[in-house]
């Protein structure tokens, strides 16, 4: 029996880990694939069955950087300039940074209102919970609202017309995910500070923020990834001036055909701004994450 027992354990732990390892495999290979395409000719990117290993199925080039115009060559014309690059890329971090700086704020003191204050007329949960239903309706249904809205006020390919846009797609998750962190911090503190002579807004800002910190960090990466990738709104409300750069990469096509090596290279380029934007606040957010689980 206790034989037995030790085989079944180890038969449980081994497929777990091959679980895990599918799972990991299955997740990291888009990544993998699009780096190795970002270095490949066009005939090696269409060929079949697949080349997946450079230097023995093909040889690494820098073909597609230079088409998209990233890495000038005299010999090649690239497709985009480097100026129309910089200039998405720019936009993209504006928005994303105006969006989540916008969203963090004004979603943090509805959050602690919810928190800290009970609501005559309607409750605290069915307030907020009509806050998050907001983040479950389709954004394709705003797309042209927002169109008929915006060519009115002028705000068509404009910075602040998309940061808008952005804003009313991550306050409701902001609210919410807040909410539970401004809930688990003892209330004991804030009256502390009331009774040396804080207000409410003074307690918020100089004890619950910084206790909040880490909710603020997770909760501040998610607003930013989804303005830095988000594309539906960007390409409707935006043309040339206020152009981010997924609606770039998504232009990456020759007649009805994708431009796979140059959207793999573009692709990386795209994941470089959030993998350091991560890597810095990589504490925070784990930190943020998990005391969101134990909640």
């Amino acid at each position: 029996m206790q034989v037995s027992r030790r085989t079944r354990r180890r038969l449980e732990n081994a497929l777990i880990y091959i679980a895990l390892i599918t799972i990991t495999v299955v997740m990291v290979f888009p990544i993998y694939w699009t780096f190795v395409t970002a270095f490949k000719f066009p005939r090696d990117a269409f060929t079949y069955p697949p080349k997946y290993l450079p230097y023995v199925q093909f040889e690494p080039t820098l073909f597609a950087w230079r088409d998209v115009g990233l890495i000038k060559d005299p010999t090649q014309r690239g497709t985009h300039d480097p100026t129309s690059i910089l200039n998405t890329l720019r936009n993209s971090v504006i928005t994303a940074v105006g969006s989540t700086l916008v969203s963090v704020i004004l979603g943090s003191l509805a959050a602690y209102g919810l928190a800290r204050f009970e609501f005559k007329r309607w409750k605290n949960r069915d307030i907020a919970f009509f806050i998050l239903s907001q983040r479950m309706l389709p954004p394709i249904v705003l797309v042209i609202p927002y169109f008929i809205l915006y060519t009115r006020l002028g705000l068509i390919d404009t910075w602040h017309g998309l940061i808008i846009a952005h804003t009313v797609a991550n306050l409701p998750f902001v609210v919410w995910i807040m909410r539970g962190f401004f809930r688990g911090i003892p209330k004991e503190l804030e009256d502390s500070a009331r009774i040396d002579g804080c207000s409410h807004f003074q307690a918020l800002r100089k004890i619950i923020l910084p206790l909040s910190l880490p909710g603020l960090a997770a909760t501040s990466a998610f607003c930013t990834i989804f303005s830095w990738n988000e594309l539906l709104f960007a390409i409707t409300l935006t043309f040339k001036r206020a152009q981010t750069f997924p609606t770039l990469v998504a232009g990456l096509t020759h007649g009805s055909a994708a431009l796979w090596w140059d959207i793999s290279a573009m692709l990386l380029l795209a994941i470089v701004p959030v993998f350091i934007f991560i890597t810095l606040f990589q504490r925070y957010i784990v930190a943020g994450l998990t005391l969101g689980a134990l909640k």
